[in-house]
Order: C-alpha cells, then sequence, then structure tokens
C-alpha cells in the first residue's frame, strides 16, 4: 500500500485486489487531513481537522452524518450501497463517487467546502448491469417515496407492540428513499394525534409538532428528536400523552424533504432542552432559527412552488396506536 497525504495535497492511495482511491482537494484551503481506506464493499473516512472553531459534527458524506465524531475528528464507516454514492462503469473499472461536504452556518468563519471521494475498483469478470439499471447514478429531480412508522426503542426495526403506557416513548421514524436523487434533509414540519386514519373539520386533534418544525411535545415532557444518522431519516421519541386514553390513536404529519444548506424558520426541526431552550436539531450554532417557536414562523424567502411540484412534501399517517393506563 502507498499512501502520499497532506494538507492542501492531493491524495492518491492504492489498496489491495485492484481498489483504487483518489480524493481531490477543493480549490479553497482546507486546514485539515482526510484519509480513506475504500474496503470491498464499504468505505471508511477520517477527517482530522486543525480550524478551532470547525464543527467536525457538520460533515456529511453524501447524506450520511459522522459515525462517530470528536472536537478535532470526524469519523465515517459506510456501505457503498449507501450515503448517495454513484456507480461508473467504464472500461474494466468500477469506480464508486461522492462528495465530503461541510456545511456551514451563516455566521460561521468557516466556510462551506466539498471535497470529492471516489473509490475504484477492477471490474469483476462475471458483473454486468442489468439493462433497467443505468450503471450512472445521477442526482435528478424526480418523485420521492417517504416512509414513517412506529420503531422498536433502538430504532433498529419495527415496533413489537402497538400498546404504549402512559409516559412510555413511542419511538418513530420517518425516511425518504432518494437513490438517484440530490442529497436531502428530511424533517417533520407537523404532527397531530386524531382518533381516526382520516382528518376531518370536527375531528379532535392533538398537536405534537407545529408551527413549521417545533416539537411542542418537548416542553413538557421527555420527548425530542434524535442525533440523525443520514439526513434522509428523522428520528422522534415521543413521550405518551394523556390523549384518548385507550382508544386507537393515529398520528398525521407532513414530511417535508429539503436542501440540508436551506434551512430558516420555516425549514427546521426543532425542540426544547431544559435548561438551554429551543434548539435546532441540525446545527446548534443556528439555534436562533428555533426562536419563533414560541410566537409565529414565517420564512423571509418566497416559497418554492416547484419544490411542491416535485413531491418534496408528503402527508402521511401513523396507526393505528393504543395509549393504555398504567393501572389497567
Amino acid at each position: 500500500m502507498h499512501c502520499v497525504s497532506g494538507k492542501h495535497s492531493v491524495m492518491m492511495v492504492s489498496f489491495g485486489q485492484g481498489a483504487l482511491l483518489l480524493s481531490l482537494a477543493a480549490a479553497m484551503a482546507v486546514y485539515a487531513d482526510m484519509k480513506v481506506d475504500c474496503g470491498p464493499d464499504f468505505v471508511t473516512l477520517m477527517w482530522t481537522e486543525s480550524r478551532p472553531q470547525a464543527d467536525t459534527s457538520l460533515l456529511r458524506l453524501g447524506n450520511c452524518f459522522p459515525t462517530s465524531f470528536s472536537a478535532g475528528e470526524a469519523y465515517f464507516y459506510v456501505d457503498l450501497t449507501d450515503c448517495n454514492f454513484r456507480r461508473l462503469v467504464t472500461g474494466d473499472a468500477l469506480v464508486y463517487s461522492n462528495d465530503l461536504t461541510y456545511v456551514a452556518s451563516a455566521d460561521s468563519y468557516n466556510l462551506a467546502f466539498t471535497h470529492p471521494v471516489v473509490c475504484a475498483y477492477d471490474r469483476p469478470k462475471d458483473w454486468y448491469a442489468t439493462i433497467y439499471d443505468p450503471v450512472f447514478k445521477t442526482y435528478s429531480l424526480g418523485d420521492l417515496q417517504f416512509n414513517i412508522g412506529l420503531m422498536n426503542d433502538d430504532f433498529s426495526g419495527p415496533a413489537e407492540s402497538t400498546r404504549f403506557p402512559l409516559g412510555s416513548i413511542i419511538p418513530i421514524m420517518a425516511s425518504v428513499v432518494q437513490e438517484t436523487h440530490q442529497p436531502l434533509l428530511l424533517l417533520l414540519e407537523e404532527c397531530v394525534a386524531a382518533t381516526t386514519p382520516e382528518l376531518y373539520p370536527e375531528s379532535t386533534m392533538y398537536p405534537i409538532i407545529s408551527n413549521k418544525g417545533c416539537l411542542l411535545e418537548s416542553v413538557s415532557s421527555r420527548s425530542k428528536f434524535e442525533p440523525r444518522q443520514k439526513s434522509s431519516e428523522i428520528r422522534l421519541s415521543l413521550q405518551t400523552f394523556t390523549f384518548a386514553m385507550g382508544e386507537e390513536v393515529f398520528i398525521h404529519c407532513k414530511l417535508l424533504a429539503w436542501d440540508p444548506n436551506g434551512l430558516d424558520s420555516t425549514k427546521k426541526a426543532c425542540h426544547f432542552v431544559e435548561g438551554h431552550g429551543w434548539e435546532l436539531l441540525d446545527n446548534l450554532a443556528q439555534s436562533n432559527l428555533c426562536d419563533c417557536c414560541e410566537s409565529k414562523c414565517k420564512s423571509r424567502r418566497q416559497r418554492s412552488v416547484a419544490s411542491e411540484k416535485h413531491g418534496m412534501v408528503h402527508k402521511a399517517v401513523i396507526g393505528p396506536f393504543t395509549i393504555t393506563d398504567l393501572n389497567s
């Protein structure tokens, strides 16, 4: 193995079994080192940061968040089939490409940047792309597939029961499938509980998330948004509440897939943290976007009609489930 790496450099690393990685430095000066290992079907990336004010939690590999991070480092361990890796077949090579990006807040001294990350492998002799499967997955705008559901305690699978004792936590996860789309950030713009699978003017509703992404339940309970694993997923730990006890309950949500760099007071995920106030899930430094959660959240920018036409907004229903009394 041969490795040449350093600050402001072009880095090329060779691996066994025909794998080759090529990473090009961005045009801007980036004070950091990046080490990447192209495995058989996975990639590991270590970013070491020397700028004292840089927040490594804001690094993204495609649409994936760091597997782990500290004050000066971010580490990714991801599959080549994940994180919006693009695949290109050319001659005898099978090439996977992605982008490492830094999402900086508007008032940050550290500018946003992008690093290409490419892993190239010898094309297996028995590997052929099917006629219906494009060999190069490009970003595009088209219909998106949204999913939402009740999960088990660690969000690793579906819920094993739809009965939740009062005071317990209901894990909820939503996602958007975007294999051929630009990286998108999934948000829960609005969620209300009701006793019917459809909402009617006379329906009794219990607000959970409103005001363009403010988790109201977090003010008076243990409800919170969980740290993201991917930008295309959002996880909610919702503490059960005294609404329609013993009856079937449905949660109606409005999901929004949005540009990760386009957060504003109407495109956000905010929850209330005791002792700190309202915090923005995706960047604590921009928590001022949550200040309007106590009033009325309005955007300073003109609403994008085009985004609606491309199916970036979706309404979904979770349930039914039942909230039970501890004594029942």
